[in-house]
């Protein structure tokens, strides 16, 4: 079998065995392609490749300007596929010794309490009613901590009612990253925001449906379920409005979201299993922002740390 073969063989046993979400594997897939590029400019024979061959390639991936973390993740592609053909096809596997690039510690960018209610605020426009389901997303977004793929995700039947010890809590199944599910209570505001849309927007749009049926949540102006590009542009036209627009982006909420409930005391196991993340290390680094918060108050209000 020829590279393509190979790789068409991996991506459908990523996509069948392993589970892997359509994001993921076309991630896969533009890592590889980049891969049989370097190949065929450099007539190489990928079973045959050598160490110093792949250094060739990872300095190719550096000089192409691309992001550290977009290097590590075609890397770490290729160490899924040459361990697939060595355990498959008895492959020699040249991955094993290749390790990750270290990335410089980066804290995520979290917005205070205040510019996230300008941000929501920002979305809604009087004149225009269908500005109701974009605060619905953006509520959500916060409210939920989602990634903006599971927000334009969510179904109609994936909220729900849940009884707990004092009162029924409103609740929504988001779908994560390789399909796994998790379950997430809804706040008022969030609430509120999504039942005005439920009423006064969604049965408008989804008549503009020629089925006239979607169980998409979040309907786009045809009727069809929103894209997730279509909710990132909402959330940047809303921070335009308001004065946030540098650096703002749907991943902005989950980062405020897990900020400000670590600066509120909850567990950070509590946090790890709203956000989905499937180690708390992956957590832990919203820690650091608070860590910082509280340094910085301890310098400036206690006696024995001022010089």
């Amino acid at each position: 079998m020829n590279f393509r073969q190979y790789s068409d063989q991996f991506l459908n046993f990523s996509r069948i065995e392993r589970g892997l979400s359509h994001n993921s594997v076309l991630a896969y897939t533009r890592d590889l392609q980049r891969f049989y590029d370097f190949l065929i400019e450099n007539s190489l024979d990928f079973p045959q490749i050598q160490q110093n061959q792949l250094d060739d390639f990872i300095s190719a991936l550096s000089k192409a300007n691309l992001a550290l973390s977009t290097v590590n993740r075609v890397l770490s592609t290729l160490r899924s596929f040459y361990g697939y053909l060595e355990r498959e096809h008895g492959i020699h596997n040249p991955m094993k010794d290749v390790e990750s690039r270290k990335i410089p510690l980066r804290l995520p960018k979290a917005l205070t309490v205040s510019e996230i209610t300008q941000l929501i605020d920002g979305s809604v426009s009087e004149d225009n009613v269908i500005s109701l389901r974009d605060r619905a997303i953006l509520e959500l977004l916060y409210s939920t901590g989602g990634r903006v793929s599971e927000i334009v995700g969510i179904n109609v039947n994936d909220i729900s009612m849940m009884n707990s010890e004092s009162a029924e809590v409103r609740v929504i199944k988001l779908r994560g990253k390789g399909n796994k599910e998790r379950i997430v209570p809804m706040g008022s505001f969030s609430v509120k925001a999504l039942d005005d849309y439920l009423v006064r927007v969604r049965p408008n749009l989804l008549g503009k449906n020629s089925r006239n049926k979607n169980d998409a949540l979040f309907l786009n102006q045809r009727g069809s379920r929103i894209s997730r590009q279509s909710a990132w542009q909402i959330v940047v036209d809303s921070a335009k409005k308001c004065g946030l627009s540098e650096g703002i982006s749907p991943h902005v909420f989950r980062h405020s979201f897990a900020t400000h409930l670590l600066d509120g005391g909850a567990d950070i196991r509590v946090v790890q299993e709203l956000l989905g993340h499937a180690s708390v290390t992956t957590t832990q680094i919203y820690t650091l922002i608070t860590i910082d918060k509280i340094r910085e108050s301890y310098s400036l209000a206690h006696p024995r740390a001022r010089s």
